[in-house]
């Protein structure tokens, strides 16, 4: 079976963003390394002095519109599909099981999500992320567990 040419470009350009992402540096909140009190999620830094904001030599990246992914590739799961976002059965009319992947919003609760998942069954459609929120409790509550 052959790969058509837009196929086979998606593929090129998903490889090559993948690559991109490898060369991107971690943002990292400065001082972060320094002060245990401190996430290393990123903050913006504000302060007058701060050599991160005034970008200089030998100090990490801050984050940079230059970073960001391709134009034609910023909806695209890594799978080549592309990513849409569900919060009720509605929203999955009409959309094409070799195109599309699914992504049941955060704030979906089990119930829904359940009917979600098997109508998605029922249209051919990929779930991204099909975990029920009381299995992912269930999993952290035997993490912690574990670990005490």
């Amino acid at each position: 079976m052959k790969k058509s040419k837009r196929v086979k470009q998606l593929q090129r350009e998903l490889h090559k963003k993948r690559q991109l992402n490898q060369r991107k540096p971690k943002f990292r909140r400065p001082e972060s390394w320094r002060y245990k009190r401190l996430n290393a999620r990123w903050r913006r830094p504000k302060g007058i002095d701060t050599a991160i904001r005034k970008r200089e030599k030998s100090q990490p990246k801050m984050p940079r519109i230059g970073y960001r992914s391709p134009v034609k590739l910023r909806d695209y799961h890594p799978s080549g599909m592309k990513e849409v976002l569900v919060h009720n059965l509605q929203e999955m009319e009409g959309l094409h099981p070799k195109i599309h992947a699914v992504r049941i919003a955060h704030r979906v609760g089990d119930r829904k999500r359940m009917a979600i998942i098997d109508r998605a069954d029922d249209l051919g459609l990929r779930v991204i992320n099909p975990q029920l929120k009381s299995e992912i409790r269930e999993l952290l509550d035997l993490d912690t567990e574990e670990t005490s």
